[in-house]
């Protein structure tokens, strides 16, 4: 009985330890909303959020040496085994962290040109092959090829106070008419002197009465990812825009060619952009603006300027680049492979092409060259710049790696066999030098032989039909729609195989005929006309 009735009482009591509680606690609360009214009223905003207040240095010294007791059980996992933490953690700052990039923009910005052309029967194919299914080029507008007339937007740089200008060679290929302008204002009638089509660079000139302002060349190899950019151009025709970001990455390469070795940088970069200058904070230029990926947000590609320091002299000296040949393809050396060669780099010969300076100089097919005149080949797409860029009609050290041993041999490399589609600097025209034969003049075309080694570099399959390496403007080729680089198969249903039978086939067929040309991967019919 007793138990019954003292559970009721003792009820009785919790009830009111309760209330007491209560009350206690709304007196405290009272007086916290007194004091937080006078606060609001004040103007402060501490009760909305918390905001950080400063600490002398003693008091932060104090907090490191007094630490709250850890309330961590004794089990638990502590962060030292799941990371590393540093005891002593240093802020590291970036250098030359710029404030601005005026003064820089300001400084350069004068030899920064922009470059208009006009290209007659221009079509998607105007980009050269390898930049074709990249996009982000002044010239990928649509069109069948046969007429017509259209407008291109680029840049570039002055690297001579003579008027000499570096831009891409897709701003300016195929143009019957270029014009640069200054940021003053003043326009000139600009020249090709010379277009390297493997690193898409090009050389024009513009004659000038008064020095103009260059901008430095800087020194592409020194460049580190991270490190500040600026780039200026003629970005959707809005003259000398400019951007800035970091390097992302170097050495990208595209699958655009042997020779791809871009600076890859997130300062935006846009169509009209092409052929300007990537900057680095010491205002020298340290790329050539070429490519963007348009499927991203500031993908942007540039040409490093050490590769054009290797080809702007011959284009000013001769119009074209002339490279040393090997003759082997090559692949990359893949895990297994450096397993059974014994190598850890270098690149893997597939095949010795015939009459070549491999061949004559004992390479084989499976061995790995690991050094080249002396420059350690770290892969496949090192070596063919490596090669183009070595000395000719002299013996140059190889190693190579053979059933596992390192064997040096010596190999003496020869002029690479290219078509003859380059521009001669010594003439004002825009045309390109050869004379071409008589019938082919007439059409205003002409052609070279193929040969196993145009083909190899070209990727065909075979060395079948002839090259076409010359359209003049306006002419009866041109307005068919055919292109440098075109192969010739067959004309009016007859196979061709060399300059002069294709000479002798148009001679034939009288006042037009039909041509089975092979452009790229492709095979087509274009029917042509006899001019007059």
């Amino acid at each position: 009985m007793s138990s019954s009735t003292d559970s009721p009482i003792k009820r009785v009591a919790y009830i009111a330890v309760a209330i007491g509680l209560v009350a206690l606690v709304s007196g405290s609360t009272a007086k916290l909303i007194r004091s937080d009214d006078k606060e609001a009223s004040s103007g402060k905003l501490e009760a909305l959020w918390d905001e950080r207040k400063e600490t002398t240095a003693a008091e932060v010294e104090i907090e490191v040496k007094a630490p709250q007791p850890s309330t961590t059980p004794e089990r638990a996992i502590r962060n030292e085994e799941l990371w590393d933490e540093l005891k002593d953690p240093i802020s590291i700052v970036p250098k030359g962290v710029p404030s601005s990039f005026a003064d820089l923009a300001e400084n350069v910005s004068p030899a920064v040109v922009n470059i208009q052309v006009i290209v007659t029967n221009t079509n998607r194919f105007a980009v050269p092959p390898q930049y074709r299914d990249f996009g982000g080029f002044p010239f990928e507008s649509p069109g069948n090829g046969f007429g017509g007339e259209s407008r291109g937007d680029g840049t570039g740089f002055v690297i001579s106070s003579s008027g000499y200008i570096v831009t891409n060679g897709h701003v300016i290929d195929g143009a019957s008419k270029i014009e640069v302008e200054l940021l003053n204002g003043k326009k000139y009638d600009a020249q090709i002197i010379g277009i390297d089509e493997k690193t898409d660079i090009a050389l024009i000139k513009v004659d000038v009465d008064a020095p103009l302002q260059t901008i430095p060349l800087g020194d592409s190899d020194q460049v580190r990812p991270g490190e500040w950019v600026v780039a200026i151009g003629n970005a959707m025709s809005l003259e000398h825009s400019v951007t800035a970001g970091i390097v992302s990455a170097k050495h990208r390469y595209l699958s655009r060619g042997s020779y791809d070795d871009f600076i890859q940088t997130d300062a935006a970069i846009n169509p009209g952009n092409s052929g300007g200058p990537l900057i680095n904070l010491a205002g020298e230029v340290i790329g050539i603006n070429t490519a963007i990926n348009p499927q991203a947000n500031t993908i942007g590609f540039a040409v490093p300027i050490n590769m054009a320091k290797q080809v702007l002299p011959q284009l000013h000296a001769t119009g074209y680049v002339k490279r040393s040949w090997l003759g082997v393809e090559i692949r990359e050396l893949t895990q297994i492979m450096k397993e059974e060669t014994g190598s850890d780099h270098g690149a893997l010969v597939r095949q010795v092409l015939p009459a070549t300076p491999a061949l004559r100089a004992g390479i084989q097919r499976g061995d790995v060259i690991v050094t080249f005149d002396g420059q350690r080949v770290e892969g496949h797409r090192q070596l063919p710049a490596i090669v183009s860029s070595a000395p000719m009609d002299r013996q140059i050290a190889v190693v190579i790696i053979r059933d596992k041993e390192p064997t040096q041999i010596e190999v003496t490399l020869t002029a690479m066999e290219e078509p003859e589609t380059q521009y001669s600097r010594r003439g004002s025209s825009l045309e390109p030098a050869p004379e071409p034969a008589a019938t082919l003049e007439v059409y205003g075309l002409d052609a070279q032989d193929m040969t196993p080694e145009l083909a190899e570099q070209l990727e065909l399959d075979d060395d079948n039909g002839v090259i076409v390496t010359r359209v003049m403007l306006n002419s009866a080729a041109a307005i068919a729609g055919l292109q440098r680089g075109d192969v010739i198969l067959e004309v009016e249903g007859g196979e061709v195989n060399s300059r002069n039978q294709l000479n002798t086939s148009l001679d034939e067929a009288g006042d037009g005929a039909v041509l089975l040309v092979r452009r790229e991967h492709a095979t087509l019919y274009i029917p042509i006309k006899r001019a007059g």
